[in-house]
């Protein structure tokens, strides 16, 4: 079969690989039907994931067709249209019975990171009946596939761990998919005012038009004076940081108003400054989180009911063929104005 390959720091091919088979009682084989790229592959082919060894398929994310199914496996069969979620958990661990999937002992977010991917023709997915969703045939399977990741990220590292209440004052830092993501799920809880931050000023039109009120482009140096100028001077409640740079979060630090909360969602490959000088007596909450994907029920029912469309994230197509150029167009995001990328094998 065809896969996307990372073979060490900025080296990467699409190579024929065996097609996987069934190693646990409990895996299932799934022939993938849509994938995409995520910003942490990106982070991996910098180095920044030193989990993940050269050799790898890549991809955690996407929806496809079972092709066989383990001894063990009681919820699916082959055929059954399927949604992989980026975790996989075995469920009855300490982690997975407090939800905390992402720290399963023997699983979490392995796929694509230290066990092969979702960006192939097949992926052997672990824990199936766990780590699977079903999916209607006649379903939007690329929306879905938004669900696999990106939407339960922004939800539960940004939103749910930034406490976003009715009323509330958000910032975003960072207007690329994940935060775009935090953007829509902020929504369901009726937030005041959302200010998305960038330096993009065309991800910050598409913020725009996905609900935030107010936009900012930091490039000149003073998000921090605009931020205080909308907010009165107070700061917001909920500083979400969806980038990944020792630069964004520190501005984040500066945003947030007392009793506020700092909620990362970024992937930090180097160090960054914490000014306890700044926040030790401001009472704020600073969460870290890997995605969990435990909202991903509540987040099939809100696209059903069309509460929440993931498709406007998607802006670009491509088939397995063309891997190397999906890449090329995710990671030159300012100038192909790409936002997420939908691969077809």
């Amino acid at each position: 079969m065809k896969a996307f390959v990372y073979n060490g720091p900025g080296k990467s091919a699409l190579e024929d690989r065996p097609k996987p088979v069934i190693a646990a009682p409990t895996d299932a084989i799934v022939k993938i039907r849509k994938t995409t790229i995520c910003g942490t592959d990106l982070h991996i082919l910098k180095g920044d994931v030193p989990s993940c060894k050269p050799g790898r398929i890549l991809g955690h994310e996407g929806v496809g067709i079972i092709d066989s199914v383990g001894a063990a496996v009681t919820g699916f069969k082959a055929g059954d249209h399927v949604l992989i979620s980026c975790v996989s958990a075995c469920g009855t661990c300490a982690f997975c019975r407090k939800q905390m999937y992402s720290h399963c002992t023997t699983g979490g977010w392995i796929l694509g990171n230290t066990i092969d991917g979702t960006q192939a023709e097949f992926v052997r997915t672990p824990y199936a009946d766990m780590s699977l969703y079903h999916i209607p045939k006649d379903a939007d399977e690329e929306a879905l596939v938004m669900l696999s990741d990106i939407l339960p990220t922004g939800l539960e590292c940004g939103v749910l761990n930034g406490q976003v209440q009715p009323g509330n004052s958000v910032a975003i830092v960072g207007a690329g998919p994940v935060g775009l993501a935090a953007l829509l799920t902020a929504q369901f809880y009726s937030p005041g005012r959302i200010i998305m931050i960038d330096l993009d000023d065309n991800r910050l039109a598409i913020a725009k038009q996905f609900g935030a009120t107010d936009t900012i482009n930091s490039a000149n140096g003073k998000a921090l004076q605009a931020v205080m100028t909308l907010t009165d001077k107070c700061g917001v409640d909920t500083a979400i940081e969806a980038v990944g740079l020792p630069a964004t979060f520190e501005l984040c630090e500066k945003l947030v108003a007392a009793g506020g909360h700092i909620a990362n969602i970024g992937v930090h490959g180097h160090k960054v400054d914490l000014h306890l000088e700044s926040l030790w007596d401001r009472n704020i909450t600073i969460t870290t989180r890997l995605v969990d994907t435990a909202t991903i029920p509540m987040l099939f029912k809100t696209v059903t009911a069309s509460k929440v469309d993931p498709s406007v994230l998607i802006t670009h197509h491509f088939t397995l063929d063309q891997i190397l150029d999906a890449y090329a167009a995710f990671g030159n995001a300012a100038k192909t104005k790409a936002l997420k990328v939908i691969i077809s094998p």
